[in-house]
């Protein structure tokens, strides 16, 4: 019988990112599948100089081995059963995670800011590797983690583009997972009027737009598991604000991530890096064909 991929975290010491031990070791097991720990940094040393002083050892590794060992401390007492790998590498966070996306059932990662305007955005390394990932990945933030009880309800944004497929996928089955209702939601807007007197084009009447939007959410979830209760939704708005409305009663937000690629590499499309900064609960951001 094959092995069951293992559900990657990326670790760092911070708080948000235990949070993200937290939720990886209930995914994995939920999954029946191993948590890997994972820590990357080329900069330990830096912050590790004065636990190294102490414990007489070269701080890059003191640091690493003490941020590892905390992590998987923590990953124990949440759930004991769960199989568990510790990984530190002299790498850049961003590279390994993404090589290890490669290998991956699921990779789930924390976000931290640094002081003011920083701390409602979303971390440079999480937004980095959501745009070069393999596999599904979950994005946890602080806040989410306060959250006093679950909804019983996966959102799943439909899209246009190749990502949702995959998306709709990956949402059914975390919802089949977790007992929770399965709800896709269909942005739609009525093109503007070239003036505010002009009559509506042919086709162009609001109730047309939600019909085309309702028939985009019947193709869209036409071949759902046996098993997944599923509503569907289509609301009037732009796509980054009604995903992040909906996420405010759901447990579990998934987008696909459309490939974009720019004379600097891959780039997430701008609902994805929208609701990331946005979302009132974790984001699962799914990569569509690369």
């Amino acid at each position: 019988m094959n092995r069951p991929l293992p559900v990657v975290v990326g670790v760092d010491g911070s708080e948000a990112a235990l949070r993200a031990v937290d939720r990886a070791a209930e995914e994995a097991a939920s999954r029946g599948a191993p948590l890997r720990l994972v820590y990357a940094s080329r900069w330990g040393w830096y912050e590790g100089a004065a636990l190294a002083g102490d414990l007489e050892g070269p701080p890059e590794r003191v640091d690493a081995v003490e941020i590892v060992d905390s992590a998987a401390r923590r990953a124990r007492a949440r759930r004991p059963e769960v199989p568990l790998a510790m990984v530190t590498v002299a790498e850049e966070p961003e590279y390994v995670l993404v090589r290890e996306s490669r290998t991956a059932a699921l990779l789930v990662t924390g976000s931290r800011g640094r002081g003011g305007i920083a701390e409602a955005l979303l971390g440079s390394v999480s937004l980095t590797v959501a745009a070069h990932t393999h596999c599904p990945m979950i994005v946890v933030r602080p806040e989410h983690a306060d959250r006093v009880r679950p909804y019983g309800r996966v959102v799943v944004g439909i899209g246009d583009g190749s990502a949702t497929s995959a998306a709709v996928r990956f949402a059914a089955e975390e919802a089949r997972r977790r007992g929770a209702v399965l709800e896709a939601v269909r942005a739609w807007r009525q093109p503007a009027r070239e003036t505010p007197d002009a009559p509506p084009a042919v086709g162009d009447h609001p109730s047309a737009h939600e019909l085309r939007a309702a028939e985009v959410l019947d193709k869209a979830l036409s071949d759902l598991p046996a098993g997944v209760v599923a509503r569907r939704r289509a609301a009037e708005g732009h796509t980054r604000t009604v995903l992040a409305d909906a996420s405010y009663a759901a447990d579990l937000l998934v987008v696909g991530a459309e490939r974009r690629h720019r004379p600097y590499g891959p780039h997430m499309g701008r609902v994805a890096h929208g609701v990331l900064h946005r979302s009132a609960c974790p984001v699962a951001v799914v990569p569509g064909p690369e």
